[in-house]
């Protein structure tokens, strides 16, 4: 079940919020919470039913150790480093930290390190090509929070239910926000969302709206050019290169912040306000300013338990500095286990140094050019984030440097090129614009006109304040083209249900 199917937005949403609220409106308080963690069970085994037990394993196995740190933290300052059993803390947080990356580590990197040890040693080690549980890397790193709270005595002493609730709430559970427990907990524990509340419907409609529009009616269409472009296996040419690689860049682009609009609009109807995840990455100036608003809780999560505890900038520069790389090497190995994501970590730790050594000359560049820049290196990054091999990334990038081929370029060589969507009109056309961009107009104008929607306001800042009408019919139209589109179609999944 995806939020962009009717299955999810007609049946299932409408039956979990009015149960909740209607055991909520008899005190039924901690029934209405249980409700909350079954329907979230359900959300999550709805895919695939054999993976409910890890879950629910991941969820006691990290209550325990939680608790047991948490219970700990409260001793005396003597029995506090030396619990019962003589095993300190420090050991109870790494066993469980090592535990929960190991069963990630096993389920998201085994193909990975078999593979790569064939090619090194020469091997011939049987690929066991484990499916990934959806949402595996979210709730991992959720609870790896926690126990690392819970050991410098920063949690409360939740029981399993409240817990399981932090951990499964499904408009987080699949592909984020990683949520951290003093961000929803006391949103649960609070008399104020007991109750329905108006103006948080509509505000989480209407969110929730704008995120379903970005993903059916604009993500999903851009898909067809990055896929053909991607994985199409032709040589590309100039405008066809371009083309697949910023229709990726929006693809990527709408569907995540979709999904993180839906989020935020769901978990509204339950009062409950998620972290911002998204934060109009594709208006900044620079590469750090492009980490502080592209998925924010990611970034949050690696500066916090890998770039701090690395060191951070504590020591000498170039320590810093390889920190830095670290920090987003590993980064990029979260998101798949692929040369491919290394790489693209590798590239953004280097220009994140890159960007550290240009505040420190102090030669600030013209805001247009800053721009130019960031973006650029970003979307040429999403190509080695969205080549499968090696070999695509490299048709892909050697077409967009191909500026011989820009007076050249046909509909031959570019497979998502397509003059039949002009008619009669691509011949008054390609007497005045190359064949390849003409073959490529659609895309383009989708391309600016995504353009022109990222640099508005984005959907929390257009959600801030009053709701007047004139914003509630507009989320309605949204509303309307986007089920439209939904039902005459089948939406794809979300991308970040791969990570």
């Amino acid at each position: 079940m995806v939020f962009s199917s009717w299955q999810f937005i007609l049946v299932y949403l409408p039956i979990v919020v009015l149960v909740y609220f209607a055991m909520n409106h008899r005190h039924w308080i901690t029934a209405g919470k249980a409700w909350l963690v079954v329907a979230s069970l359900f959300f999550y085994s709805y895919w695939n039913i054999n993976y409910l037990p890890l879950i629910l394993a991941s969820i006691f196995f990290n209550f325990l150790i939680g608790s047991r740190l948490a219970r700990s933290h409260s001793m005396s300052a003597d029995a506090a480093h030396k619990p019962d059993r003589g095993i300190s803390r420090k050991t109870v947080l790494a066993a469980g930290i090592a535990a929960n990356l190991l069963v990630l580590g096993y389920y998201k990197y085994t193909d990975f390190l078999l593979d790569n040890v064939n090619t090194i040693f020469g091997t011939a080690h049987a690929l066991p090509h484990i499916v990934l549980p959806l949402g595996i890397s979210f709730f991992t790193f959720t609870q790896i929070v926690y126990l690392v709270d819970s050991y410098r005595g920063e949690t409360a002493k939740y029981g399993v239910l409240n817990y399981s609730l932090f951990v499964t709430f499904f408009p987080h559970l699949i592909a984020g926000p990683i949520v951290h427990h003093q961000q929803i907990m006391p949103q649960f524990a609070s008399r104020w969302t007991l109750m329905l509340r108006k103006s948080n419907i509509l505000k989480g409609l209407f969110i929730f709206s704008i995120g379903l529009f970005k993903k059916v009616v604009i993500a999903d269409n851009f898909a067809g050019w990055a896929d053909a472009g991607f994985d199409g296996g032709q040589d590309l040419g100039f405008f066809a290169a371009w083309a697949t690689s910023l229709a990726y860049t929006f693809q990527l682009y709408f569907d995540f912040s979709g999904y993180c609009d839906m989020a935020i609009g769901a978990s509204l109807l339950f009062n409950i306000s998620l972290p911002i995840n998204f934060n109009s990455p594709y208006k900044s100036l620079n590469i750090q300013d492009f980490w502080r608003r592209w998925h924010i809780t990611l970034s949050s999560f690696l500066r916090d338990y890998l770039y701090i505890p690395l060191g951070g900038n504590r020591g000498l520069e170039y320590q810093t500095y390889i920190n830095i790389f670290i920090t987003f090497v590993l980064g990029g190995l979260w998101h798949g286990a692929t040369w491919m994501f290394v790489i693209w970590g590798a590239l953004h730790g280097g220009a994140l140094g890159v960007h550290r050594l240009w505040k420190q000359w102090g030669r600030p560049m013209p805001t247009a050019l800053a721009w130019l820049l960031t973006f650029v290196f970003v979307n040429m990054t999403w190509v080695f984030f969205r080549a499968k091999t090696m070999g695509d990334a490299e048709r892909v990038l050697q077409g967009m440097v191909d500026f011989r081929s820009v007076l050249g370029d046909s509909v031959a060589s570019a497979p998502t090129a397509d003059f039949a969507w002009a008619g009669w009109f691509s011949d008054v056309l390609l007497q005045y614009l190359p064949a390849g961009l003409v073959g490529h107009l659609p895309a383009y104008m989708a391309i600016a006109f995504a353009f022109a929607i990222v640099r508005q306001k984005n959907s929390i800042e257009i959600a801030s304040g009053s709701l007047g009408n004139a914003k509630l019919v507009y989320g309605g139209i949204l509303f309307s083209i986007a089920m439209y589109a939904m039902l005459a179609t089948t939406s794809s999944v979300f991308l970040y249900f791969n990570f």
